[in-house]
């Protein structure tokens, strides 16, 4: 069963095309890697499934989106409620200037949670589900700006975690990470795969490979390929595909 789909979904930027007439259908539970090279539209289509383009001035659609069998483009759709079933994590880590504990608890407090005993709960649920709570439960009052980057990147997965989200967006949540940092957050996004839907964009095809099960090859604003990561690697159908992942170009 797909909970994210598209039909045709093409996005303007004006009069430029972000991406075009892409078809494409997500799994849930499975993690999904959109690989190409730079400005190819990987960023664009991710962050049309939760309507992050909506914010930049010209941008238009055609074609259709649907999450969990709902069409995110028709205007009854509650915006608020997209972006809580689809959560976002971004290329840096980007912590609000709060506390660690308050970072967590923005979410439910904006949906009206005001119990401290249940805020409690949902902080400690998910900085435990964000693979962090052991480095900073002594230390919840603490800035979050004051963690190291690694660990600011999965404080912002939890803060992503706390609204209780069925698909988790990221865009290159590695890109700013050291190699040990990277790795933590590859193995949580292995463990997140079993409660979690993960749509994940990367410039690394090493981390695709790892992390994916399946890949979309993204060119030139258009799907090239879409299969399961393994035979993306191996046998690619496209030659454009293939020349990419072996480095022909790119």
């Amino acid at each position: 069963m797909n909970i994210i789909s598209s039909k045709d979904f093409t996005l303007y930027y004006g009069n430029k095309i972000g991406v075009e007439q892409i078809t494409l259908g997500i799994e849930a539970n499975t993690i999904t890697a959109i690989i190409g090279p730079s400005g190819c539209g990987k960023s664009t289509y991710l962050r049309s499934i939760n309507r992050m383009n909506d914010l930049i001035p010209g941008v238009r659609t055609e074609g259709s989106l649907w999450v969990e069998g709902e069409e995110i483009h028709d205007r009854r759709v509650d915006l608020v409620q997209l972006r809580r079933t689809v959560g976002m994590v971004f290329q840096r880590p980007n912590p609000f200037p709060k506390s660690i504990y308050d970072n967590v608890a923005y979410g439910p407090r904006l949906q009206g949670i005001r119990r401290r005993s249940a805020l409690d709960e949902i902080v400690e649920k998910s900085l435990q589900s964000a693979a962090i709570w052991d480095e900073v439960k002594d230390n919840l009052t603490k800035s979050a700006l004051s963690l190291s980057g690694g660990q600011q990147q999965r404080l912002c997965i939890a803060r992503a975690l706390a609204t209780a989200p069925k698909v988790l967006l990221m865009d290159e949540p590695c890109s700013a990470l050291d190699p040990i940092a990277t790795a933590k957050i590859e193995e949580l996004i292995r463990v997140l795969r079993d409660t979690y839907t993960i749509c994940i964009v990367t410039h690394n095809m090493q981390q695709a490979a790892r992390v994916s099960d399946w890949t979309a090859f993204f060119c030139l604003g258009k799907l090239i390929e879409y299969d399961k990561t393994n035979l993306i690697f191996t046998k690619p159908k496209e030659k454009q595909t293939e020349d990419y992942v072996t480095g022909r170009f790119g």
